[in-house]
């Protein structure tokens, strides 16, 4: 029963996050951004800042083609957005599936016991954790939590995204424990008392607690 309760929560996750990140959005950067950007621009929507950084002013000119097309107005480039932008279907971006890669290898880990400076699958600390799902994916991380938090973009609390790094006030100011969102409102952490678990963001003991979040390039 346990297990089918693992396995059934891993489906999950993964469904949303394919659906969480076939999209383009405020915070995104790079060079399928700024070809966004210069076609925003071809189809007479401003944007000044021809930079690859989806921003405030492109989400702008978004929402606005959005509404001339008769597209929900939210800013954020799904499929039916950038086929009707740029006439061809939404690329895979590689940022996206490495996310994934990082859900993928914490929902591997659930149930792993909590061990003080652990950081292997006999047991995790939580930057112990996060270091260990990155390392999973590909992605090199610091081994501490606060140097965690300070090596990625931050990002708000409305701009966080499966795979954004999330970090608590707990046993010491600023940020001294860590996980990985995933999206709804949850996120999957190495907890002293629960192991490596899925907890929700803003409950009762987390959500006072919460302290920031970043993105991992």
């Amino acid at each position: 029963m346990k297990l089918s309760r693992v396995m059934l929560m891993s489906m999950l996750a993964c469904m949303v996050s394919v659906s969480a990140f076939a999209s383009f959005e405020r915070g995104d950067q790079g060079q399928e951004v700024l070809d966004i950007q210069k076609r925003l621009v071809e189809l007479n929507y401003p944007v000044s800042s021809l930079d690859g950084d989806f921003g405030g002013e492109t989400e702008t000119a978004i929402k606005k083609f959005q509404a001339d097309k008769g597209l929900a107005v939210d800013g954020v480039i799904g499929q039916a957005t950038y086929m009707a932008l740029m006439n061809k279907d939404l690329p895979v971006n590689r940022a996206h599936d490495n996310a994934r890669a990082v859900i993928r290898a914490g929902y591997g880990v659930i149930g792993t016991p909590y061990v003080f400076g652990g950081t292997g699958r006999g047991g995790f600390d939580c930057s112990g954790f996060t270091q260990y799902c990155f390392r999973r994916a590909g992605i090199s991380i610091p081994r501490m939590a606060d140097e965690q938090y300070y090596s990625g973009v931050k990002i708000s609390t409305n701009q966080l995204r499966p795979g954004d790094l999330v970090f608590f006030t707990t046993y010491a100011p600023g940020a001294s424990h860590c996980g990985i969102y995933i999206g709804n409102g949850q996120f999957l952490h190495a907890g002293s008392s629960t192991g490596v678990t899925v907890s929700n963001l803003w409950d009762s003991y987390w959500g006072p607690r919460y302290y920031g979040a970043c993105r991992i390039r």
